[in-house]
């Protein structure tokens, strides 16, 4: 399949959810609550390899908080754009537009604009045709920043319910371990620079008993963070691609 019929099929395979408004009404917030601790974590990317992008896009912005957070943090001659295919959610984006800062309500693919880094933050595990997404937005960014949420761990494959409520819940139609996720940019043509795990579940817990599971997470982390992602769970990869 060429890259172009991609292109198609994903624009073929709305993401109804989205344009609908039904996620918003399961999600009221399009996490922004999270979104400082995100552009956190992406702004220690950026320093780790010194990149200097004059522009940068996010695609799937939702309500546009984590390029507004980055936007104080860099450059003043670094200019940000958010795509999102929700219109919903680009409403809430214009709030926050400012003469650095733009969005559009469209899917990027379908676009001809390139930028000198792509953020692709939760967003592909939510696609239908991920593949033929990512194969989509190669091209779009010189670097390529992903943050993929890890689902498959001991616990949550045990417990089973927490996997079907990131289903049901957050929209998620595939599930990633570390290995699988960096297996699938690089079956996507990816050159994997760098990468890391995020500690969400410790950094931002959403419940009384994710609260008392961070604190196992935390003191075991420091012995051996492989294992309790894997066991575990509550973590998600930040990944630096080409």
């Amino acid at each position: 399949m060429s890259q172009t019929d991609d292109k198609l099929k994903f624009v073929e395979h709305p993401q109804s959810m989205y344009q609908t408004g039904e996620y918003l009404e399961k999600n009221p917030t399009y996490h922004v609550e999270d979104s400082p601790w995100k552009a956190g974590q992406i702004l220690r990317m950026i320093q780790r390899h010194e990149l200097r992008p004059r522009t940068i896009c996010e695609v799937g912005c939702g309500a546009g908080e984590i390029l507004k957070q980055l936007q104080g943090s860099l450059p003043a001659d670094t200019t940000l754009f958010g795509y999102e295919i929700s219109p919903r959610a680009f409403a809430l984006c214009q709030e926050r537009e400012n003469d650095r800062l733009h969005f559009v309500c469209a899917d990027l693919i379908t676009q001809s604009e390139k930028f000198d880094l792509l953020l692709c933050l939760d967003v592909f595990e939510h696609v239908e045709d991920y593949l033929g997404f990512l194969r989509g937005l190669r091209e779009k960014g010189t670097y390529k920043i992903f943050h993929i949420p890890l689902d498959l761990s001991v616990q949550w494959l045990w417990r089973r319910r927490p996997i079907m409520r990131e289903r049901e819940q957050a929209g998620h139609l595939h599930y990633f371990m570390k290995e699988t996720a960096l297996a699938t940019l690089q079956d996507a043509g990816y050159e994997v620079l760098d990468w890391f795990y995020t500690p969400g579940a410790i950094a931002n817990p959403r419940s009384v008993k994710a609260k008392l599971a961070s604190l196992p997470r935390r003191l075991l982390s420091a012995i051996n963070q492989d294992l309790v992602v894997r066991i575990l769970g509550g973590y998600s990869l930040l990944v630096l691609a080409k």
